[in-house]
């Protein structure tokens, strides 16, 4: 337990301990007294009298009873003793009992999901606050759960409707070249093509079914190796260049050469196809994208700045499962809203951060990962 852990308690412990000395004050002043009783002859005399009024004895009779029970006074101030060890044992217990049965109350709360308010004694003040903290994470992940399933549930409705869509141009483009063998070999070439189209647009929105499918249910373990984060990052450009080409974008890459990673280069990689292809879909035409990584305190941190801005209010939620930037299905552009959240979990187990910052018109998605 932290020292801090302990101040917390203060309060109860001090209840406690004066509880407890108090208890132990009384059955000393008690003990005292039966020891002064059966050693003052005054005290005699008024036990004596008090025997002989109440029981209607002779002085005799009464003299001899008082001085029958004082062999046996060692007996009393055990079982005395006994007592008042009984009562303070039955105190801590009850003590004990209450702090549990709040903290147990306050716990109910959290597993039965209550609406009630969690309140605990003064004392329990501490362990009152922690309760309190732990309902608000639980409501707030049940929150976000909720959310990320709803936004889910929209995602699949949607991809659905746009899987239809290009299923039904395949089969009606089939269903032509069928019924038409001697079509002109220019036309036929056409529906080819058009078919071949929406047959990658088909592929590539079962790929995100099964994307959503890996992100909910699979677990990876990273495979950490020594990346030469330079070749990575210009093997992905590369990569990239016809993907700019068709709307005029370049991407430039500026890192030392000499720039090493601990990590695993197939989800690192990832991240970055992500986040450029992010950039790529969002800033605009004719646009220059800047990838820029430099060290700093043992740290390494990539950038990609496009021209294109986020609204402040969307910003914090681009990493958040099934959020995507463009609501609309119109555009073939869209995905299942999973790369960036994706991104940041590899981000996070890596030991590093990711985040996002939009202003004067350019976007900028940074990633910071331990150096080797």
């Amino acid at each position: 337990m932290r020292k801090s852990d302990k101040n917390e308690y203060k309060a109860l412990e001090r209840k406690t301990y004066t509880k407890i000395i108090l208890i132990v004050v009384i059955a000393l002043v008690t003990v005292f007294l039966l020891y002064l009783l059966a050693s003052s002859n005054s005290i005699g005399d008024i036990i004596v009298a008090y025997l002989q009024y109440n029981f209607r004895l002779r002085f005799d009779d009464a003299y001899a009873l008082y001085w029958g029970m004082r062999p046996h006074l060692n007996l009393v101030i055990v079982v005395t003793v006994g007592i008042f060890l009984m009562i303070l044992s039955r105190f801590l217990l009850s003590q004990f009992k209450k702090s549990f049965n709040e903290i147990s109350a306050g716990l109910d709360v959290l597993v039965e999901d209550k609406e009630g308010e969690i309140k605990l004694s003064a004392e329990m003040e501490p362990m009152e606050r922690k309760l309190i903290t732990i309902k608000k994470a639980l409501e707030n992940r049940e929150r976000e759960a909720m959310l990320a399933e709803h936004r889910k549930n929209e995602m699949v409705m949607y991809l659905a409707h746009d899987i239809k869509t290009p299923l039904t141009s395949v089969l009606g483009y089939l269903s032509l070249l069928d019924e038409a063998p001697d079509m002109p070999p220019e036309q036929r070439a056409k529906y080819v093509n058009i078919t071949l189209e929406k047959a990658y647009r088909l592929e590539k929105l079962v790929d995100e079914f099964f994307e959503i499918t890996r992100f909910n249910f699979q677990t990876d373990t990273l495979s950490k190796e020594s990346i030469d984060l330079y070749y990575m990052l210009t093997q992905i450009v590369d990569e990239f260049f016809p993907l700019l080409s068709e709307t005029g974008k370049q991407a430039i890459l500026s890192a030392p050469e000499n720039l090493f990673v601990n990590g695993d280069p197939e989800k690192l990689a990832r991240v970055f196809n992500n986040i450029l292809k992010n950039a790529v879909a969002y800033s605009s035409e004719n646009s220059v994208i800047n990838i820029d990584a430099r060290t700093y305190d043992g740290m390494v941190s990539i950038s990609f700045r496009n021209l294109g801005c986020i609204p402040e209010d969307r910003l914090a939620a681009v990493f958040e499962k099934f959020y995507r930037l463009d609501t609309s299905r119109s555009t073939g552009s869209g995905g299942a809203g999973l790369g960036l959240a994706i991104a940041k979990e590899i981000i996070i187990a890596h030991g590093g951060r990711i985040f996002a910052d939009s202003s004067d018109g350019y976007t900028t998605f940074t990633v910071e990962l331990p150096m080797c």
